[in-house]
């Protein structure tokens, strides 16, 4: 068995769907399980009429006329969608007439998307005389707490999903299974949606669940790059990556599975290959818990802009036991989230994102220290063996001085998988350049 997720690009119109639709029949020997997003712009037009209706004008046009005209071109019957388009309409009204839209609400809006997408494409197959069935993620027993808009996974989707999937792993089931990814119910029967990444995390709990051959997340790259492709002509795929050195790259900015979908295949053991729809030939590349051969010295560079770098300094930090726990204490109270941090006897220096709101941050931090707050930084990093750091290092810091870019703050991650950098927003580009040719080119 294998899970493929696709995205809500891959299955944006008619189109697409038919590509999508052909791969997954080109794979339908190894039993798969089908996780998708909703169609294209979905969630933003279900976004945007929610708005409509606070204003009190109920309008789903523009996600019935992608939806009907997307069945229209597919050749399937448009009956079948009506009654969630009157669900979504009755719920439109429900929010223009109480003026209100809660968290809750919310997820139960945006899940339409999802449904109306497995909807589709199990039509779409069984015309074209492939098997197949729709699942809501409920159906197949995800399970969440009931934290609208970013729910966690109960533990007892484990069992529940192999109850359900069980028999159409063993080919007691013909139909393939067509499953919406970001969504979940609660225990009171509330929808909820599982935040960031959620829908890789529906693919990534479904193949662990099931100890799948592999979960397969398809884009429209060949794989884990060794840099955004658009940045340097040079990049080329990574064959394989570790489940921690993927989690670091897509921490700082790479477009990889998002870090908390990864936590089920490190307790399951199952391997992750990101492939890519437009050229279903190319092996991509794979996540393992440990690579297969030597360690690269280098894997893949990336970068992240629009942070903040904090500059901490007291001389009360000098042998102070306690000092750290209270500035961080600080962060913990204003819910500001640190990226990279590096400390010194008297300073500590971190980087956070640019868009929290500081301000009550840095007014107490001023009470007990020196602060000063840097914007428009950006964190380059390099997913590397940091056991070798010194020749990581030192062929990085080489490169970068003939650019002349001097890193503002260099920090090793405990992990051992990756050294970040700070540079300028507008040298980070050359910074990914000049790096990705000492250590690529």
């Amino acid at each position: 068995m294998i899970v493929m997720k696709f995205g809500g690009s891959s299955v944006a119109n008619a189109e697409r769907i038919r590509h999508v639709a052909s791969i997954i029949q080109a794979y339908k020997d190894k039993k798969p399980v089908v996780v998708l997003s909703a169609m294209g712009d979905t969630t933003d037009h279900l976004l945007d009429a929610a708005d409509a209706a606070l204003a009190g004008n109920v309008d789903i046009s523009g996600v019935e006329k992608l939806h009907r005209d997307s069945a229209a071109e597919l050749g399937i019957d448009f009956s079948p969608f009506e009654p969630l388009m009157q669900e979504l309409k009755q719920l439109l009204t429900g929010i223009s007439m109480i003026k209100e839209l809660t968290k809750r609400t919310r997820d139960y809006l945006v899940s339409f998307g999802e449904r109306l997408s497995v909807r589709m494409m199990a039509a779409f197959l069984n015309k074209e005389k492939t098997p197949a069935k729709f699942f809501d993620a409920w159906d197949l027993g995800i399970v969440s707490d009931s934290n609208f808009m970013a729910a966690e996974l109960l533990d007892e989707v484990w069992k529940n999903i192999p109850m359900e999937l069980n028999s159409y792993a063993s080919g007691a089931a013909k139909e393939i299974p067509i499953v919406t990814g970001f969504i979940s119910k609660d225990k009171k029967g509330d929808i909820t949606t599982l935040g960031r990444g959620g829908s890789d995390l529906t693919a990534t709990i479904i193949g662990s669940a099931m100890k799948a051959d592999e979960i397969q997340t398809w884009k429209d790259v060949d794989g884990i790059m060794t840099s955004d492709p658009r940045l340097c002509s040079a990049a080329r795929t990574v064959p394989e990556v570790t489940y921690e050195e993927a989690q670091e790259l897509a921490m700082f900015g790479a477009q990889v599975l998002h870090p908390r979908s990864m936590v089920p295949c490190l307790k399951a053991g199952v391997p992750v290959r990101v492939k890519n729809s437009y050229n279903i030939q190319s092996p991509g590349s794979i996540i393992v818990q440990k690579h297969s051969g030597a360690v690269p010295k280098v894997c893949a560079i990336t970068a992240v802009k629009g942070v903040t770098l904090i500059d901490i300094t007291s001389a009360g930090m000098l042998g102070a036991a306690g000092f750290l726990a209270h500035i961080f204490n600080q962060f913990l109270k204003w819910n500001v989230s640190i990226d990279v941090i590096a400390t010194s006897e008297v300073s500590v220096s971190l980087t956070v994102n640019t868009k929290a709101d500081l301000s009550g941050l840095l007014e107490d931090l001023r009470r007990v220290a020196q602060v000063q707050a840097r914007p428009g930084k950006a964190i380059v990093t390099v997913i590397c063996d940091a056991t070798k750091s010194a020749d990581v290092l030192s062929t990085g810091l080489v490169a970068l001085a003939a650019a002349k870019i001097n890193p503002q703050m260099i920090s090793q991650a405990a992990s051992k998988v990756n050294i970040s950098m700070i540079v300028d927003d507008a040298q980070r580009d050359d910074a990914v350049k000049a790096l990705h040719a000492a250590y690529f080119e």
